[in-house]
């Protein structure tokens, strides 16, 4: 399906959940698919809007499905985070974190330590696996006092083996609602992941395909910055919803085996 693409592509930039597995399960032969994109030479980018994984994390996890794949193409929401957090307060400063610790970490590391106490320069939300509704309350307040509110991704969800179960955008629309304030998005569809994605290739966006399973995220996010879209249909968005998309995909494939190997 590769060959039917108007300019041919010299990158990939590939979503993780419900393209590469669900869960713990692996979708496809990825070995195999992963040895292809290397015959065809071509360069790979990783982006998750999952800010709960360290990128060690999914490197550990893809080298367990047989792929060796280099840390430094794997691009996480909170990347985006603290790529919005130095163009606004590039001298640092204390934030506080509703996240876990994939969320907090990088942030720290980037001079935004999270703070429970006194004033900070942001509020920063995900998904949190330990919500409690003083967590909420604290974010709440803070936002509705008119501190800068940030989103990691604006997913509602996310594929798990059991089914669609709560993603960030469920914990972002609680805030929202308390608050009157919606966050600014740091992860798709809005553009800093792929643009940091981009860099990483040295690609240009009209020669990468950004490949996903959601149309308001990978899809969406892919087509804002100017790459070709496909779309894959082991996750979250079906046939029936891409038919309906304006502008379509480019691409509609079954899985990322058949997309890339046909």
């Amino acid at each position: 399906m590769l060959s039917q693409l108007n300019p041919p592509v010299r990158g990939l930039i590939m979503d993780l959940d419900g393209v590469l597995w669900r869960d713990n399960q692996p979708l496809g032969d990825l070995p195999a698919i992963f040895a292809r994109i290397r015959e065809l030479n071509l360069k790979v980018a990783l982006l998750s809007n999952n800010a709960t994984r360290f990128p060690e994390v999914v490197q550990k996890k893809l080298l367990g499905f047989g792929v060796d794949f280099p840390l430094e193409n794997i691009i996480t929401s909170p990347m985006a985070v603290g790529f919005l957090l130095r163009q606004r307060f590039p001298a640092g400063g204390p934030i506080y974190v509703v996240g876990e610790a994939a969320l907090m970490e990088p942030l720290r590391k980037m001079g935004y330590p999270h703070t429970d106490n006194g004033s900070v320069l942001a509020v920063v939300a995900g998904l949190d696996r330990t919500i409690t509704y003083e967590k909420l309350s604290r974010a709440s307040l803070l936002v509705r006092s008119g501190v800068p509110f940030i989103g990691s991704n604006p997913d509602l969800t996310y594929p798990a083996a059991e089914g669609e179960i709560p993603g960030s955008g469920t914990i972002l629309a609680a805030i929202e609602a308390a608050s009157g304030r919606k966050p600014v998005i740091a992860g798709k569809p809005s553009p800093a992941l792929f643009q940091l994605a981009l860099e990483r290739l040295g690609t240009r966006p009209e020669e990468t395909l950004m490949i996903g399973d959601r149309l308001d995220t990978d899809i969406l996010g892919g087509q804002r910055v100017g790459c070709q879209t496909a779309l894959v249909l082991t996750g979250v968005s079906t046939a029936e919803e891409a038919a309906r998309w304006d502008p379509p995909p480019t691409l509609v494939a079954e899985s990322l085996s058949q997309l890339i190997i046909g």
